[in-house]
């Protein structure tokens, strides 16, 4: 058994926690990448930034082949273990940063309103601790930090990172995402699904247009294009198994100049999101027919674009567990939480197609704070000893996986 295991605080020394200088250190860092945010693919303050400190820790990173993102390996490979590895995203949003703080966005209509920004810093803290616990001799096996880009582009930076190679020597791999209703110092965890499937639906919608006063003579597209909205959802939900949770969403819907004009085009574009992998592979047919159906009923001519995502991430049960020893190894079991599978994306699905892994909800919410600051708003902020919590996190997890068996 691993002699780490199922460990409350004090059972066992468990090195590798923050200094104070280091913990002054990650805030500030993490607090100039919110300054500076950039978005997916066009990272490329922020991994100059990060290559610059690993390399001031003696460490060799090495830039993904695209130019932004960057792997780096901590320690000398066990070759009958495979490495753990540990990996943040880079990018930021395309949307303003409304906070009055300090370190408020200087780019305008970018912002680090998903947290990619502590993804990042917290990574980095921990190999910068799992660089010293090498130096001693205290890391019995090799870990990779991985830096990903373009999250938030679909189908994600993940999948290229992987054709690049990232997780070659990987055996597990660990990942952390902000929790706006989680208090700072705990974390969620979830065996199984904890993300949902996330694909992209632009629609077109096509007729020959004409004068409002007479819309039986023509295609009344705006009718059309809204019967579209509300009903394609509808359709859907008695086609598949509600368990699923099979769900369209517009977020955008546009036809028409003039008030007294029918128009002859129109567009819709929106997200497609499920919990299962098996409805995931049948969400374009299905999605595809019913926009016909409802399209074809009011004589508009549609046009389908699906753009796939990324599949649910789900959480191997050994390798949660290992995030769960790890927590409780550090601050004890009333720091973890159970948390519930959500419909948000995340393309950190794509490595666990190739080895298993596990993402923890990492709490940064002020305790006692009643204000809802949720991800993709502009005013979105953490508490940022939620850093520390994710640091603490991840090198004990670091030091459990590469313990030696008994």
């Amino acid at each position: 058994m691993n002699q780490l295991k199922s460990r409350e605080p004090g059972s066992v020394t468990l090195p590798g926690t923050l200094s104070d200088p280091l913990r002054v250190e990650l805030i500030a860092f993490r607090r100039d990448v919110h300054m500076h945010p950039e978005l997916g693919n066009q990272e490329f303050r922020t991994t100059a930034a990060l290559k610059a400190r690993l390399e001031a820790a003696g460490l060799a990173p090495k830039v993904l082949p695209a130019g932004t993102g960057l792997i780096c390996d901590i320690g000398t490979p066990d070759h009958r273990r495979p490495m753990l590895a540990i990996r943040a995203d880079l990018d930021a949003l395309p949307i303003p940063d409304v906070k009055t703080v300090s370190y408020r966005s200087t780019v305008p209509n970018r912002a680090h309103a998903c947290g990619h920004d502590v993804h990042t810093t917290t990574v980095l803290g921990a190999g910068l601790v799992l660089a010293e616990l090498d130096r001693q001799g205290l890391l019995p096996n090799a870990v990779r930090l991985i830096f990903q880009p373009a999250e938030e582009v679909l189908p994600g930076g993940a999948a290229d990172a992987v054709a690049a190679g990232v997780l070659d020597g990987v055996g597990r791999i660990i990942a952390l995402h902000c929790d706006p209703r989680v208090d700072a110092g705990k974390i969620g965890l979830r065996a199984g699904p904890i993300t949902s499937a996330c694909d992209r639906l632009e629609v077109t919608l096509d007729g020959p247009g004409g004068h409002t006063a007479r819309p039986h003579l023509t295609t009344d597209l705006v009718t059309a294009a809204a019967r579209v909205a509300t009903d394609v959802p509808a359709v859907l939900a008695r086609r598949v198994d509600a368990r699923s949770g099979l769900s369209v969403t517009w977020g955008r819907i546009e036809s028409g100049h003039a008030p007294n004009v029918i128009p002859q085009h129109a567009e819709l574009s929106g997200t497609v999101r499920c919990l299962d992998l098996p409805t995931w592979r049948e969400a374009p047919d299905l999605v595809h027919a019913a926009i016909d159906e409802i399209a074809t009923l009011h004589r508009a001519k549609s046009t389908v674009n699906y753009v796939r995502g990324v599949p649910p991430v789900v959480n191997d049960p050994g390798v949660t567990e290992l995030l769960h020893d790890a927590m409780a190894a550090r601050r004890g079991t009333h720091a973890i939480e159970d948390t519930e599978q959500s419909l948000g994306g995340e393309d950190f699905s794509w490595y666990l197609e190739h080895v298993p892994g596990a993402m923890a909800r990492l709490g940064v919410r002020t305790p006692g704070d009643s204000r809802v600051r949720d991800l993709h708003a502009g005013d979105f902020d953490v508490d940022e000893r939620c850093i520390e919590t994710a640091v603490e996190l991840f090198t004990a997890a670091a030091l459990i996986d590469a313990a030696p068996q008994s």
